[in-house]
This record gives C-alpha cells, sequence and structure tokens, in this order.
C-alpha cells in the first residue's frame, strides 16, 4: 500500500514537473507564461498551412491541365516543374525563396513560407489530379462534347469536380503532410510549433518534455484534420447514392 502511495506520488510529481516546464511562466522581467509560445506556434503553423494548400490546389490544377495539354511544349515544361520539385527537398526550396527570390522583400515570412510550400505542394497535387483525370471514364468528357461544350467548361464543370471527389482522400494525405512539412520553416524564423519548442528547451534545458508536447500537438491537428476530411468524403458519397 505504500508503495502505491509513493509510486502515484512520483507520477504526480512528474506530472506537475512537465506541465510548470512546459506551460509554466517565464523568469524574468517581462516574462509570460510558455503556454502562449505554443498557442501562438499553433496558430502560424495552421495559417501557414492553409494559405499553401491554396495554394497549391491553384497550382496543381493549372499544371495538371498544362500535362494533360496537347502541345508538347507545356506538357514538357509542366513536367520540368514537377520533376524538379519532387526532386529536390522542401528544405533548399524554401530557403531559396526566402534567400534569393524574397531576399529583398518585406513580405512576412507566413506569406514567404505559404508561397514556398505552395509550390512545393503544388507539384504533388498536380500529379494527384492528372492521375484522377485519366482515372474517369473517358465517355464523360466525349459526352459533354457532344452536347456542344467547349473542353475548357467540361473540364470545370464535369470532369476536375468528378476527379476532386474521387482523389480527395489522397489530398487529404497530401494536406497532412504539408502540415507536418511546415516544422522547417524555422529556417527561416518562422514563428512555427517546433520554433516554439526549440524556445522553450532553450530555457528549461529540458528537450524530452517539450520535444512530447509538440508532437502530440501534431498528432491532434492532423487527427482533427482526418476527421473532417472524411466527414467531408462520407457526406459526397451520399450525394453520389442519393
Amino acid at each position: 500500500m505504500n508503495f502505491s502511495l509513493i509510486y502515484m506520488s512520483e507520477i504526480t510529481n512528474y506530472f506537475e514537473h512537465f506541465f510548470k516546464i512546459v506551460f509554466g511562466p517565464e523568469k524574468g522581467a517581462g516574462s509570460y507564461p510558455r503556454y502562449l509560445y505554443w498557442l501562438n506556434g499553433i496558430k502560424f503553423s495552421l495559417e501557414v498551412t492553409l494559405l499553401a494548400a491554396l495554394i497549391g490546389i491553384a497550382i496543381g490544377i493549372c499544371i495538371a491541365m498544362c500535362k494533360l495539354s496537347k502541345h508538347k511544349i507545356v506538357r514538357a515544361l509542366a513536367s520540368i516543374y514537377t520533376d524538379l520539385i519532387r526532386g529536390t527537398p522542401v528544405l533548399i526550396q524554401i530557403l531559396f525563396i526566402y534567400l534569393v527570390v524574397f531576399s529583398a522583400s518585406d513580405l512576412p515570412k507566413l506569406v514567404i513560407g505559404a508561397i514556398a510550400f505552395g509550390i512545393n505542394s503544388g507539384a504533388y497535387v498536380a500529379e494527384i489530379i492528372r492521375a484522377g483525370i485519366q482515372g474517369l471514364d473517358r465517355g464523360q468528357m466525349e459526352a459533354a462534347r457532344s452536347l456542344g461544350m467547349p473542353y475548357g467548361m467540361a473540364m470545370r464543370h464535369i470532369i476536375i469536380p468528378q476527379a476532386i471527389r474521387n482523389i480527395l482522400p489522397t489530398l487529404v494525405n497530401e494536406f497532412i503532410v504539408l502540415l507536418k512539412e511546415t516544422s522547417v520553416i524555422g529556417y527561416i524564423a518562422g514563428n512555427d510549433i517546433l520554433k516554439a519548442t526549440n524556445t522553450i528547451i532553450s530555457q528549461t534545458y529540458s528537450p524530452v518534455e517539450p520535444l512530447i508536447t509538440s508532437a502530440v500537438i501534431y498528432l491532434i491537428l492532423t487527427s482533427i484534420f482526418t476527421f473532417i476530411m472524411r466527414k467531408i468524403e462520407r457526406r459526397l458519397r451520399a450525394g453520389d447514392i442519393r
């Protein structure tokens, strides 16, 4: 019985120590609770991810259309883009865009990071959309053209909506990967979740608790995002059944 009480007391003390390190106040003038680092990091990471996802979808649709074009030069340029982006590390891309492309720019790091991640994501989204379009029955396009629809209108109103509905699970996986990839934005001084982790480690000299907390935060965010997208996917499938 005494052993159990001692064991429970040690567990309680550890959790108190854990929360003090992760969420407790800083020491010194102008300090504030460490949980604000996490809140600001989560906000920054989500904003970068959402903006990058929008940019990636826009680029992905355009590149997918180019890869399906009848013009060889257009297809070749689109292939060069996807091969270049998918063949180089995202960290090199974000550093190049920050240090070279926007070296003289006053744009916020959030916007620069979102542009870099959006360009990276666009290459993968393009391949996903291209595969989704090519996986549809060719009769869909032929039926639309027989009704007098131009090629562009048929793609916008018939082909692309069906393709996105079919590839939604793959797109969800891509956006989850995108959320985790934003952890490297700290290399351009972005105040993301990992930056909060490093800041707290530098203050407490204790890496275990902040790293566990950041991993749990990413796990919760990706789980919430997956849950929301599964709900949307179910509704879309329910619409198909009706």
